[in-house]
């Protein structure tokens, strides 16, 4: 790192929890603390939310993030241990991830783009369900797809909505990404598919009139969505810090084999 490899300067960024913002304290009071702009590393107190949210706020600047559990799940995050900080983030594993790009189409021919480092997901809107066809790359995969919609999940991200989907767990590397339905009526049986992380996968809504769909890209809503193309975007890269007795891929694949 630039100014001292031993000893990073640190910005601390927290959610509004008690234990989260209880750290920050802490961690002020313990080491001299900087701004975003001015740090080299950006520490983050929550849960994967919290970080998910530091990634799009600080993401112009580049900066690795080293995220210490203070939330509930905390499955990308390390362990918050406030001691020897500076020494853990100096000797920390990077982890590099690209996002998904997400560009919305609407009715009059509008869009909307917008950056998604854990998955899109195209859902109803509505009671009625979901009426849509998907291709890969360029291809009719599937003519009709009914249910409550698709998931498309990154490695980083397919613990999190995709796996409460029932979607793959994907290792970090293995250049995929996850297509997973959601509540699937037509057809039943589909568990979904694994794509190269090169693919472009476009939804399309088949009655926008009566079944009108959001597209999410992270935590960012889209509404009365006509279809969605997304493909991963490897101009855009975050660094993720981990501990090295505490990595991403190890915690990927440990989850593969939890009861």
């Amino acid at each position: 790192m630039s100014r001292n490899a031993s000893k990073p300067h640190i910005a601390c960024v927290a959610s509004s929890a008690v234990a989260a913002r209880t750290a920050q304290a802490d961690l002020a009071a313990r080491y001299d603390l900087v701004d975003p702009g001015d740090c080299e590393v950006i520490v983050a107190l929550g849960g994967d939310g919290l970080l998910l949210h530091t990634i799009h706020e600080h993401l112009q600047l580049g900066r690795p993030i080293f995220g210490m559990n203070r939330g509930t799940v905390g499955f990308l995050m390390n362990q918050y241990r406030p001691d020897g900080l500076l020494e853990r983030v100096a000797a920390a594993t990077p982890i590099t991830i690209h996002p998904l790009r997400m560009a919305a189409a609407y009715a009059d021919g509008s869009l909307s783009h917008a950056l998604a480092f854990n998955e899109v997901a195209v859902t109803r809107l509505s009671a009625h369900s979901a009426n849509l066809r998907l291709s890969i790359d360029g291809v009719e995969r599937m003519p009709v797809f009914m249910g409550d919609g698709l998931i498309v999940a990154t490695p980083a991200g397919s613990t999190a909505y995709n796996l409460s989907a029932h979607g793959p767990i994907i290792p970090l590397g293995s250049n995929l990404l996850a297509v997973t339905p959601v509540s699937p009526f037509r057809p039943r049986r589909w568990k979904g598919a694994l794509v190269p992380h090169t693919a472009e996968i476009v939804v399309e809504n088949l009655d926008a009139d009566k079944r009108p769909l959001a597209a999410t890209a992270d935590f960012h809503e889209l509404f009365h969505v006509v279809s969605v193309t997304i493909r991963e975007d490897p101009s855009t890269t975050v660094q993720l810090l981990f501990d090295a007795d505490h990595s991403l891929e190890e915690r990927i694949i440990t989850e593969q084999f939890l009861s």
